[in-house]
């Protein structure tokens, strides 16, 4: 595990130096995805290439399964996720909360992960079983933190009929817990929680490449992740928090039915 994490941690560097480089003022919108609001740049997806590029290099046997380029099967039973640039819409408006996110399944268990806020200068890692650091520091989350004095880490799809409920449960949330921030990255989001900056995170519509790195960062620090009625993560919803708050919010937001769409 070890030499994967060193591997995707220099990858994810190097496409953060990359990104860094050849960001213009304003990075154009190449296309877009699920609506109008939901960009792809051309830089998404020379990050991707050139990761698939790296990672081809060094091990040629490995699936890659990227936000961009899709799921390229392999043989070896190691499996890489991918998102080259997680927060777009910040990248795209020159906002701090952007990263590569990089990470290693192993028989269909995530085993490592890399999270490179590059604007920040932030890289958060995680190996299984040893633990989540940024910068030589081990990590820890935040715990006994009562749901009502919570500091709460959100996001929001971009189709409306989504936004709808999604502001809706978002209004019985806010007057329960300490408050609600929004960075932008679920990644990032996941990483905060680890880090301490916040005590709990909720998300409908995260993918795996959104939550995989991040994810085993969290889960590292001490924090529990999951999805609704003891299901893993999934793009329904994905929550993360220490356990006991973990229950405190899922059960806040359970007969909310926070998983539907308007």
């Amino acid at each position: 595990m070890t030499d994967y994490l060193a591997l995707a941690e220099d990858i994810a560097r190097e496409a953060g130096e990359m990104l860094l480089a050849k960001r213009p003022d304003r990075p154009e919108v190449l296309a877009v995805k699920s609506s109008p609001t939901d960009v792809v740049t051309a830089l998404d997806r020379a990050a991707e290439e050139l990761i698939r590029a790296r990672i081809a290099a060094a091990r040629p046997g490995d699936a890659v399964l990227g936000e961009e380029g899709g799921d390229t099967p392999g043989g070896s039973g190691v499996r890489w996720i991918v998102d080259p640039i997680d927060g777009t819409v910040n990248f795209l408006y020159g906002l701090p909360d952007w990263c590569v996110s990089l990470a290693v399944e192993v028989d269909g268990e995530v085993v490592a992960g890399v999270v490179n806020v590059v604007p920040r200068g932030e890289v958060f890692t995680a190996s299984r079983g040893s633990g989540a650091y940024l910068a030589g520091r081990r990590l820890q989350c935040n715990t006994g933190v009562p749901l009502p004095q919570a500091l709460v880490a959100t996001g929001f799809g971009y189709e409306s009929n989504r936004r709808e409920v999604q502001a809706e449960v978002l209004a019985h949330v806010l007057p329960r817990v300490r408050d609600i921030r929004r960075y932008g990255s679920a990644a990032a989001d996941l990483c905060a929680v680890a880090a301490g900056r916040v005590d709990a995170y909720y998300e409908r519509g995260v993918n795996t490449w959104d939550h995989a790195a991040g994810g085993l960062i969290a889960v590292e620090a001490g924090a529990r992740l999951g999805g609704l009625r003891g299901r893993e993560p999934n793009s329904d919803l994905t929550l993360c928090a220490a356990p006991d708050l973990f229950d405190a919010l899922h059960d806040m937001l359970l007969p909310l039915d926070p998983e539907r769409d308007a």
